[in-house]
């Protein structure tokens, strides 16, 4: 029965049961009941083992803890822990001694206690992948739903909330967004796509010359930067190739251009160490483990699955988003260049404009490592106020804040499954459930991709490896498996964050900017990942698999340790 209320979703519609986007109150009823009955459940004795265990590998320690519940109560209990570790040492403080208990601290937090906040941070994870997978909530809603669970069972004080939601990457991807607008505004994108776009005249070139491009350059340069700076190019050719169709939306077009493009930035990951931060982490675990691993060494064993890769995305694009299509075809050469033949010369804020993106670029290639991509990306965003390129309501209208604040959830909910251990014991649970046949041999190297290919999709790549570099590199010994086949497995399969919106930033800057130029409408859905992305995740495994694992490295050479 409808219940008339004006309150629906848009302020007008009566509330029903049947909702709709943005509003389906069935599954919120559904996900709130599973999210209660495991909640009150007790933690598995697995988890409680893990919290309770010594110098867990894959977990970071605070200082003078030596378990998970010691760097908790550190943390969350800091007086009850200084007063623990005094006691410890003999030292008793004055006011003990005299009795004066009256500010007594909070006592420590047990080990079942800490294993309940590391088992209602994986529900918290679960709970908001569905609200964004089935759009059950507005983005924004459970973007902001995320920082009240994390407050709600004191996960961790509101100050550190705050701080998870601050993170570099979420300041770049808001400052890339307004920069976005900036390019778009003064029409220095239809500029760059002429460079870049000119000799590509199908969508068959698209997809097997453009995409493998990409696939490459993401190997050594920011595939984040990659992604913000050619989306508005895309989006450019993706309205002009309408209009000489006399098509006013083609949702598949758009999907062909900025998924295909989104997807062959991801998989650039293999290609280098220079490709990201969870290439330098598993090249500092290695060089731990006794195994290190050159700069040309990592290139051998990694680049010849990008261009390979690339053009898998770009056949599985064609199969089975191009039939989709409302125009005919897709010619940037001739879109672009037409185009920048109604464009004035260069100068004036489109110059300005140029000075301000080579300097980002600039900065982000000289001073990432330090600075981070965030710290550069606001510096411009300022200078295009300073240039009066750009006023703020030109960031209102073109700045999708529900994405940016979805991804500040995620880096807030990666700090949550990270500092409670749930990410560590969801790492150690798959691999505990490995098959005999995947634990042996090169065999293993999928079992680890698997994983990682997985959680990647769940929390950042670069916590992805570092929670599960110290648990899978020990195992390479043990089945008697060469250790980069395995650090590389896991490194290469961080990068196949492609079935949820949250796995990477890329994801979230390509949902932001796929808007109609013109009329601001928004061409891609969260859903769209789920289901073309799952199936470039599974594609992305089996070229692992055959054309890496079993296939080239088979013929190359791996060093004795």
């Amino acid at each position: 029965m409808a219940v008339h209320i004006k309150a629906g979703y848009d302020g007008e519609n009566p509330l029903t049961w049947k909702g709709g986007p943005g509003y389906k109150p069935i599954i919120l009823l559904i996900v709130a009941t599973l999210f209660t009955f495991f909640a009150i459940m007790p933690p598995p004795q697995g988890l409680l083992d893990l919290v309770s265990k010594e110098r867990p590998a894959g977990y970071a320690l605070g200082r003078e803890c030596t378990n998970i519940v010691d760097t908790v109560n550190k943390k969350l209990r800091p007086k009850a822990f200084k007063e623990y570790q005094n006691k410890k040492k003999g030292i008793i403080h004055a006011q003990t001694r005299k009795g004066h208990n009256a500010h007594e601290p909070k006592p420590l937090l047990t080990a079942e206690e800490v294993a309940r906040m590391a088992k209602i941070m994986v529900l918290i994870l679960l709970t908001a992948a569905t609200l964004w997978g089935a759009e059950a909530l507005p983005l924004g809603a459970t973007d902001l739903l995320v920082g009240v669970l994390l407050y709600i069972f004191a996960i961790l004080p509101i100050n550190e909330i705050s701080k998870a939601y601050m993170k570099d990457a979420v300041f770049f991807i808001f400052g890339i967004l307004a920069v976005a607008v900036g390019v778009g505004k003064t029409g220095l994108d239809k500029r760059i796509g002429l460079l870049l776009l000119s000799r590509i005249k199908s969508a068959k070139a698209f997809a097997f010359i453009f995409f493998p491009m990409i696939g490459i350059s993401a190997g050594f340069l920011s595939e984040h930067a990659l992604v913000a700076l050619l989306v508005p190019v895309l989006m450019g050719v993706y309205k002009v190739t309408c209009k000489m169709y006399g098509i006013e939306k083609d949702r598949a077009l758009a999907l062909f251009l900025v998924l295909g493009m989104c997807f062959a930035a991801n998989h650039g990951g293999p290609a280098s160490p220079a490709a990201g931060g969870r290439n330098a982490i598993m090249v500092g675990y290695l060089m731990e483990h006794g195994a290190s691993i050159s700069f040309l060494e990592w290139m051998k064993y990694g680049m010849p699955f990008v261009p390979v890769m690339a053009c898998c995305i770009g056949a599985y694009m064609l199969i089975f988003v191009r039939r989709k299509f409302k125009v005919k075809d897709v010619n940037p050469s001739e879109v672009v260049k037409a185009e920048a033949a109604k464009m004035g010369k260069f100068g004036g804020r489109e110059a300005m404009m140029g000075v301000i993106l080579v300097l980002l670029v600039t900065a982000w290639i000289v001073l990432g490592e330090h600075a981070g991509l965030g710290g550069p990306t606001l510096y411009a965003v300022v200078a295009m106020f300073l240039c009066r390129i750009i006023r703020w309501e030109d960031v209102q209208a073109g700045v999708a804040f529900d994405v940016v604040g979805l991804y500040a959830a995620a880096c807030a909910m990666g700090v949550g499954l990270k500092f409670t251990g749930g990410a560590l014991w969801v790492a150690q649970t798959f691999v505990s459930y490995l098959p005999d046949a995947l634990s042996k041999g090169d065999n293993l190297a999928i079992g680890i991709s698997l994983l990682t290919g997985t959680m990647t999709n769940f929390m950042s790549d670069g916590a992805t490896v570092a929670a599960l570099g110290p648990i899978v590199l020990p195992m390479a010994d043990l089945a008697n498996v060469h250790p980069w086949k395995v650090g590389l497995a896991c490194a290469f399969s961080s990068s196949f964050a492609n079935f949820l919106v949250v796995g990477t930033p890329n994801n979230a800057i390509a949902f932001g900017m796929c808007v109609d130029p013109e009329t601001g409408e928004r061409l891609m859905e969260v859903t769209d990942f789920i289901k073309y992305g799952l199936g470039v995740t599974i594609m992305a495994w089996v070229v692992l698999w055959f054309w890496g694992i079993f296939g080239y490295w088979q013929f190359l050479s791996w060093p004795a340790f």
